[in-house]
């Protein structure tokens, strides 16, 4: 059977072909099959993209197992869960009640959910959900924060809702900063249910339906998914595969097929027409109306890729990932669907555009190392901790006189000397830093590598003299998720950090005497000169959650 499998893998594949019309020569599909198929070694997971352009679907490919257990090859009728990619058609959904004139964007959302944040006083309104300016925490940064792996269990939408009861503050005042949260869309579908009367997946069901979309829904029970799925897998030496019992739905938990999101880029496109107006198509891939924010809409993001203006949205939950970028001055989309930890999406879409505009490489884009060499800076004046303004942080030390670049959770980087204030990465000559002083007089180091754009960093300078390092040492809880944290110096500005009822404990350095860097997470502390009473603790998308002293 494993023999027969194969071949049918190489005719499936060689079949897709024949859709791709004259707009790609012979040399741009070869390229495009190399990129989509450079993850999926044999006997692999896989991948399953498409192009869509002028509402025509002009490539496709598929490659790999949806199965390894039985063989079963990925088609374009494989179910992937495509994750937060499916933002999109929660953000649809709210569109469509909005026409109907149920519910507006100004709403506060305590109009429909009146449990949550009962003594906030500021106006969250749904617009602010939809753009990710609401300041309500992600869901999941809370759970990590007590201690809780998601996906080990089968939490529902309503277990979100009693977490978020429990919140009584926010990241910050709505529409003043954008904060990506799922959440937020969590909340939407909370919005759909109270309005519709109806199960946001039942809601959202119908809406496909009159997308002509069969084999797409968002799931809210893991054990009615419908077939075939492409199952997940990740590989530590060897395949694996993991049983999928995740509930919560409408930020992600969306299962659809190659050829489901393909006949959906035709539909914005203009190609096919469906039982959903027009305009509030063309309305769900525009910025919502009243915002300031500019990089996020009705579940897309914003922004350009090597000049061309265009709106994209990444999806990953484990080992499926899925990735969309549309060009709207080009008219071309670009899908991919993946059910393989080894398989980069948002990097091979990009490739394949490379392939489709016939773009340069990253560094063509970029600015890769300094216009010109600055003032001599020692190295003594190197040392030290630097930031950004939301808590990044590089490290520079010497040791045994060899200056080394310390991150989180990353390796120690040798550095050498390449001019009066650069340095670079011993073994990456490409990895630069520039240190020089700013207008302030602070010492800053500037970042320069080949994939991304230059960011500068500032040196912290603190005054410790008579600093009490002891002082901090005690218990401190979080009403909001009845996390307790216990924090114990342990000497040269580092210190034991512990969850209450966990087993392990964890290093924090000290940076300040009000900053507190304890692996992804910052804590601000309370210092008056005295003993500390209150930390407010930010990671990814939670900000400020406020931690008061127990003893």
């Amino acid at each position: 059977m494993r023999k027969l499998a194969v071949i049918f893998f190489v005719i499936e594949n060689t079949v897709l072909h024949g859709q791709s019309p004259k707009s790609f020569t012979p040399i741009q599909i070869k390229l495009l099959d190399s990129i989509a198929a450079q993850d999926v070694p044999k006997g692999a997971p896989g991948i399953a993209t498409g192009i869509v352009s002028n509402g025509k679907i002009v490539y496709q490919k598929v490659a790999g197992f949806a199965n390894l257990t039985d063989s079963s090859l990925i088609t374009k009728d494989t179910r992937f869960n495509i994750a937060s990619n499916g933002k999109q058609f929660t953000a649809l959904a709210i569109l469509v009640l909005i026409d109907e004139k149920k519910i507006s964007l100004t709403d506060d959302i305590r109009k429909y959910l009146p449990t949550i944040y009962t003594k906030l006083k500021s106006k969250i309104t749904i617009e602010n959900l939809l753009n990710h300016t609401s300041g309500i925490r992600d869901v999941y940064d809370l759970w990590s924060l007590q201690g809780l792996t998601w996906w080990e269990h089968s939490f529902s939408n309503k277990d979100v809702l009693e977490l978020i009861e429990k919140q009584q503050e926010l990241n910050f005042n709505p529409g003043t900063k954008y904060l990506y949260s799922n959440t937020n869309y969590i909340l939407l579908t909370a919005i759909v249910e109270e309005v519709t009367g109806k199960s946001f997946v039942e809601y959202t069901n119908d809406l496909f339906k009159k997308l002509n979309m069969p084999n797409t829904s968002f799931e809210n029970n893991h054990t009615k998914i419908r077939g075939p799925i492409a199952k997940a897998y990740f590989n530590f030496d060897t395949w694996t595969t993991y049983d999928w019992i995740w509930n919560v739905c409408g930020d992600g938990n969306i299962f659809s097929t190659l050829a489901d999101q393909l006949h959906w880029e035709q539909i914005l496109q203009g190609k096919i027409k469906s039982k959903i107006k027009r305009q509030i198509l063309e309305k769900s891939q525009q910025l919502t109306d009243n915002s300031t924010i500019k990089n996020y809409g009705y579940g897309l993001e914003f922004s350009t890729y090597k000049g061309l203006p265009y709106k994209f949205h990444e999806g990953a939950t484990g080992a499926w990932k899925a990735t969309v970028i549309r060009f709207p001055n080009k008219n071309i989309s670009i899908v991919t669907l993946t059910n393989t930890g080894k398989s980069t999406p948002n990097t091979q879409t990009r490739q394949m555009a490379d392939v489709v505009f016939n773009l340069k490489n990253n560094a063509s884009y970029l600015v890769t190392k300094p216009a010109k060499v600055g003032s001599f800076v020692s190295e003594e004046d190197m040392v030290g901790t630097y930031q950004t303004d939301n808590n990044f942080t590089f490290q520079f030390e010497r040791i045994d006189s060899i200056l080394y670049l310390k991150r989180i959770g990353r390796n120690d980087v040798k550095l050498e000397r390449e001019a009066d204030n650069i340095l670079h990465q011993t073994y990456d000559p490409d990895f630069k830093q520039e240190f020089k002083k700013n207008e302030e007089d602070e010492m800053t180091v500037t970042v320069y590598y080949t994939s991304h754009s230059p960011y500068t960093l500032t040196k912290a300078n603190s005054n410790w003299t008579k600093y009490n390092y002891q002082a901090l040492n005690g218990k401190f809880i979080n009403s909001e998720t009845n996390v307790t944290i216990d924090i114990k110096f342990s000497g040269d500005k580092y210190y034991d950090i512990k969850v209450v009822g966990s087993q392990d404990s964890i290093k924090g350095f000290l940076i300040s005497p009000t900053k507190l860097l304890v692996n992804n997470y910052v804590f601000d502390i309370e210092n008056n000169g005295g003993t500390p009473k209150t930390f407010l603790l930010s990671a990814d998308r939670i900000e400020r959650v406020k931690f008061v002293r127990l003893d």
